[in-house]
């Protein structure tokens, strides 16, 4: 391990670079542009490839090619960039290609405030595209872990092969702070699985037994059909509802079989906890802050950070605090909040949104939460 001192862009990038990245495709855009221009100067010395694109959407389907051609492949972008990406999310859903994308949210809607911060994407990042699907998304509240979910955002992508999504912000990404580099062998990193070599005529869709096709590469001699359409296990256009039923159950249980990899949360003071204070992303370290003070003042505030924000582990939520009344803290106008009010249903649940340019304070997180005290 070394230890430096970085952002939070430059922590996602070295993250990718842990993780394996060999191909970045991006557009610049605020506040993510430190992502592409970090890895500009570093991948190449690793033996990748970093290309500026003409927008968005040639971003988003430029990785999904260097993926199919076996390479660990990423882009990062911002709101209005994310939206682009819709369609081709939904091409990489269903051609099940690991990419990794990162979303720096920012104001919004529209053009918003591209220099300030916001968590109104996480519903975005969940249903981007059209269609029945799952796609893993990660928050981070710190640098370090901006470096550790990136990582596990690629691990996911290439051991379930599927898109997964880290949504970053503002805060995060030019919030500056210590930062723990891993060395190769001291963490995890999976590669996705391919077909044995002399299986050179294979079904490419055509699932092992844990859901997960292995992944030809293209230009290996296999013949693979990467087709858009609802398809069969040849990779054919099938219009049929057996074949229609199996691919979208397999896309979705492929990735609940493996929750217990996916999702993460931290948890805080729960033991005696008769108020439970939830949160993510970087509110969540003026959150937390905020339920010291309350335990400094006699109330028994728990702390529960969700770091994946979806697919949401509900039994591991559920049983994380026995605190009967619960209040979600999230810049924006309540969105996980339907989640957690869905889980804790038997229980009293709260909506308190911070709307902040800036990471909001302790003194607003108190404000915000006071008529439900």
């Amino acid at each position: 391990m070394r230890r430096t001192f970085t952002s939070g862009n430059i922590a996602v990038a070295e993250g990718a670079l842990t993780a394996g990245l060999k191909f970045y495709a991006g557009y610049p855009i605020t506040p993510s542009s430190e992502i592409m221009e970090y890895l500009s100067e570093k991948l190449p010395s690793k033996g990748g490839v970093v290309v500026q694109m003409e927008d968005e959407i040639g971003s988003i389907n430029a990785i999904i090619g260097a993926s199919w051609a076996g390479a660990k492949a990423m882009t990062a972008t911002s709101g209005p960039g994310f939206s682009l990406m819709a369609e081709a999310m939904g091409l990489a859903v269903i051609t099940e290609t690991p990419i990794v994308v990162v979303n720096v949210m920012r104001a919004g809607p529209s053009t918003g405030v591209p220099t300030k911060t916001s968590q109104s994407d996480v519903l975005q990042a969940r249903w981007l595209a059209h269609g029945d699907y799952l796609i893993p998304c990660y928050a981070p509240w710190s640098v370090q872990e901006a470096y550790d979910l990136t990582i596990k955002a690629f691990n996911t992508a290439e051991l379930l092969r599927t898109p997964a999504v880290v949504l970053s912000d503002a805060v995060i990404a030019h919030l500056w702070e210590p930062l723990t580099l891993y060395e190769p062998g001291e963490v995890e990193i999976i590669n996705r699985k391919t077909p044995l070599d002399k299986q050179r005529s294979i079904l490419p869709y055509k699932p092992d037994p844990d859901l997960i096709p292995p992944m030809p590469i293209v230009g290996h001699g296999y013949k693979t059909i990467i087709e858009s359409l609802t398809h069969d296990e040849k990779g054919y256009y099938s219009p049929k509802n057996a074949d229609y039923r199996a691919l979208i159950k397999r896309l979705t249980l492929k990735i609940l079989k493996r929750i217990d990899y996916i999702y993460d949360q931290d948890t805080r003071f729960c033991e005696d906890a008769d108020l439970l204070l939830v949160s993510y992303g970087s509110t969540a370290r003026s959150v937390y802050l905020a339920a010291l003070e309350l335990r400094r003042k006699g109330i028994k505030a728990g702390f529960l950070r969700l770091k994946t924000l979806w697919p949401l582990h509900e039994e591991k939520i559920r049983n994380s605090c026995k605190a009967k009344k619960i209040i979600v803290i999230e810049n924006n106008m309540g969105k996980i909040y339907f989640d957690i009010d869905r889980i804790f249903k038997d229980r009293d649940v709260y909506s308190s949104p911070v709307l902040s340019l800036d990471l909001p304070t302790p003194r607003e997180i108190l404000e915000v939460i006071e008529p439900w005290l």
